[in-house]
């Protein structure tokens, strides 16, 4: 049912707003920092993953006069953007938590929060592990975000589960501040990370070593073809790949057959990323001494879509 983008991301901000309702209305009766700083986290959360439902829905638009190249950028200034809200959430917990350890105060319906830190624990789990299976075809960064936020909430609910566990047999209130800072610190950490993923596509950072290997792997498979390539330049755009090289054939070739080359190694490439655009720049090569043929230079193939 949940296969696109879009309906995942929507299925997102379902779960994250029913876990925001459920953990602050709690928080507050139980007078728990620990429970009240998940609430806060889902709260951002689910901000963050309105703006990937955003995020994802613009991305996918078509290319248009205004944006030859696409969209896909929105995502990358989703995560951005969703980062910045993380450490906001973050510094916020971090600031109601030493007061709440300067002035300890006992914690309400203990059993209502572990059973709630539980079932938040599940509840994202199970979004994150959709959230996954859909980026496996469909790829996102966007998407890629709201799988962190949620994966981060499985490790952040446990460990506030497992506070509040021990408050309740040793009665040591304390802990509960204690632990809403450790939240705090995994939350920031995964800001860190998100930015650093969003930055580096924004500031144009070539694709993954592995993905420009494929590349030239390609191009190995059909080196008796052409003399050589070079300059082979490679970046992302949120869903999308751009990727560009100088192809170096026979002088003797017609336009229409080097043409025809490189429409060729282009379709090849988009086997393995299928949502790329190639650009192949065609140069004239060396000429056999006894060829004395007229070279067919600088003609250029630029197949986008």
């Amino acid at each position: 049912m949940f296969t696109s983008k879009t309906s995942v991301a929507a299925l997102s901000v379902g779960a994250n707003t029913l876990l925001v309702i459920l953990k602050i209305a709690i928080g507050l009766s139980m007078g728990s920092m620990s429970v009240l700083s998940e609430g806060i986290h889902s709260a951002v959360d689910l901000l963050a993953a309105a703006i990937a439902l955003l995020a994802v829905r613009i991305a996918s638009r078509p290319a248009d006069e205004q944006h030859p190249y696409g969209h896909g950028k929105w995502e990358n200034v989703s995560g951005t953007v969703e980062a910045l809200l993380i450490l906001g959430a973050a510094g916020l917990i971090i600031y109601e938590a030493v007061e709440k350890i300067l002035q300890p105060v006992p914690l309400e319906s203990l059993d209502l929060g572990i059973a709630l830190m539980a079932f938040s624990a599940l509840v994202n789990f199970g979004a994150a592990r959709l959230i996954v299976a859909v980026i496996r075809h469909q790829q996102s960064v966007a998407l890629e975000a709201d799988a962190l936020h949620h994966d981060a909430d499985v490790y952040t609910s446990i460990g506030v589960l497992g506070g509040l566990l021990v408050v309740r047999l040793t009665g040591v209130y304390i802990l509960d501040p204690i632990i809403a800072i450790a939240v705090a610190l995994l939350i920031i950490k995964a800001a860190i990370d998100l930015t650093r993923k969003s930055f580096a596509d924004l500031l144009d950072a070539r694709l993954p070593a592995q993905e420009e290997e494929r590349i030239a792997a390609v191009l190995a498979e059909h080196a008796d073809a052409f003399q050589e390539f070079h300059d082979l330049r490679s970046r992302r755009s949120g869903n999308d790949r751009h990727i560009d090289f100088h192809l170096v054939v026979d002088p003797h070739k017609t336009v229409a057959e080097a043409h025809a080359l490189a429409d060729h190694l282009e379709e090849e490439i988009k086997r393995y990323f299928p949502t790329s655009s190639v650009t192949t720049h065609l140069e004239p090569g060396e000429a056999d001494s006894e060829q004395s043929e007229p070279a067919a230079a600088g003609n250029e193939s630029n197949t986008e879509e």
